[in-house]
């Protein structure tokens, strides 16, 4: 039995696995919480991470010690600027960090979304990185003026692995949320970087899937470490996922994404064209709202999350003419951040359960209308449909997916953290020079898979409700 560890570092906790080769049983886990944020303002010190890091990896006990190889996968996006004594010059700002809308917006401009879908793979939202050095270039000169070397929150949680090196690493995955590094070119584009005044040197030399970073010599010494990726690369990975698959995450917010074979741009900014942890390429569309909304509609009826079938199952497919566009934070795809949610349909006759039901019509109709997305950008979605994330626990989420989209829903263990799952494949490919995503579709295979009967309302109810729902969010656009 051969030992390996990933981590999944993400907004809230860092989770550690220690996952046996053979067939990625996970002998060991455990999870450390991390302060929480408050978006608009969304900023942590990345020294918690650590600290997260090696609570969590103490927490998995004596059997960490035989690990041989370890790779760690975080959220995409954040910016942790460096000086040159390796101190952060700001607290890192996080994805969801929307405060630089004003020089994502300056940005765009200067150069039209067509051209940034071009160059970097997506339009820009305040998410990328780009964005989020600008901003600090405008409201804090002097900490930019400090900045020595720029990475994203698993590439400085890789570097401290290695023992805080001269040479920092990353991955293309990773890179291709930045908004200065090119899927389409595999390179970093100077130009980009150049409208914010940065320099490549800050920069980490990005590796190839399945190349040694070098060896810990903290926590695990002398473990071999992997490049690391951003989450949803991590993820892709560990299910396995081959062009035309297509998985929609149920989490916080939400993502639906596929593997391809070639680079995608989007104009119109809804499919971020990112690159992958394999060597192909990761189409993603991530929306805001996800299980929230079926938490906050559960709550209304006094419930709690795990509530959420009983009551959703009170209510018919189509919720008795209810309907709930879940903008309920704003929205990303598409780019709304101060809409709001809307409600539509009631009568004397509604009840909370047809409430709670449109919560989730409604969050899984706006996932169904980013496949379509991923869809109009000529990205193939004709293979298996995959529910993943925390919402796939449901068997509501589940059948309304496989309702509304007329298709077999497959199921992976919505237990596993595919996240931290991907990252430890992707260190079992380092250890022993293959392919990360095939170790990631060889242990999927080993695990239950739970295929959804056929849906229970016909091919014309479900355009009706998706058309429905697409009628009431175009208001929101006008």
């Amino acid at each position: 039995m051969t030992l390996v560890a990933g981590v999944d570092s993400s907004t809230k906790s860092t989770k550690v696995v220690i996952v046996d080769t053979d067939d990625g049983t996970i002998v060991a886990s455990a999870t450390s919480r991390h302060p929480a944020t408050s978006p608009p303002r969304s900023e942590q010190d990345p020294t918690t991470w650590w600290r997260a890091l090696s609570k969590a990896w103490s927490s998995c006990g004596p059997i960490t010690r035989s690990v041989k190889a370890v790779s760690i996968a975080a959220q995409q996006h954040g910016l942790v600027a460096l000086d040159g004594n390796g101190e952060a010059v700001h607290p890192a700002k996080l994805w969801n960090d929307s405060e630089s809308a004003a020089q994502c917006a300056a940005l765009t401009e200067e150069l039209g979304a067509d051209q940034w879908a071009k160059r970097c793979g997506s339009v820009l939202t305040p998410s990328f990185t780009i964005t989020k050095l600008a901003w600090l270039r405008e409201t804090d000169p002097d900490a930019y003026a400090a900045i020595r070397r720029v990475l994203l929150p698993h590439e400085w949680l890789t570097w401290q692995l290695l023992g805080c090196p001269v040479r920092a690493v990353g991955d293309r995955g990773d890179a291709s949320g930045t908004g200065w590094w090119s899927p389409r070119s595999g390179d970093v584009d100077e130009g980009l970087l150049a409208l914010v005044g940065a320099q490549h040197e800050w920069l980490p030399e990005i590796l190839g899937p399945n190349t040694l970073a070098g060896q810990a010599t903290t926590m695990i010494r002398g473990a071999a470490v992997g490049p690391g990726t951003g989450d949803n690369m991590g993820a892709a990975l560990a299910l396995g996922l081959t062009p035309g698959d297509v998985a929609i995450s149920f989490g916080t917010s939400g993502t639906a994404f596929t593997s391809s074979n070639s680079p995608s741009f989007d104009a119109e900014g809804e499919v971020a064209g990112f690159a992958d942890a394999a060597g192909r390429y990761l189409p993603l569309v991530c929306t805001l709202n996800a299980t929230k909304v079926t938490e906050w509609a559960v709550g209304l009826s006094g419930g709690k999350a795990n509530d959420l079938d009983r009551i959703g199952a009170l209510a018919p497919p189509g919720a008795n003419g209810v309907v709930l566009v879940p903008y309920l934070d704003g929205e990303r795809t598409p780019l709304l951040p101060d809409a709001t949610g809307t409600l539509s349909g009631l009568r004397t006759t509604s009840s909370v359960a047809d409430i709670v039901r449109a919560s989730v019509e409604g969050v899984v109709c706006g996932l169904l209308n980013g496949v379509d997305a991923l869809e109009r950008c000529g990205v193939d979605v004709s293979g298996r449909l995959l529910a993943v994330g925390g919402g796939a626990r449901s068997v509501l989420y589940r059948q309304v997916l496989a309702d509304l989209s007329q298709k077999v829903v497959v199921t992976l263990d919505p237990a596993v953290d595919r996240v931290a799952v991907g990252a430890a494949a992707q260190a079992t490919a380092v250890l022993f020079e293959s392919s990360p995503d095939d170790v990631g579709a060889q242990w999927a295979r080993n695990e239950k898979v739970i295929v959804e009967t056929e849906p229970k309302i016909d091919t014309a109810l479900s355009a009706q409700l998706r058309d429905r729902y697409r009628s009431l969010a175009n208001r929101q656009l006008r």
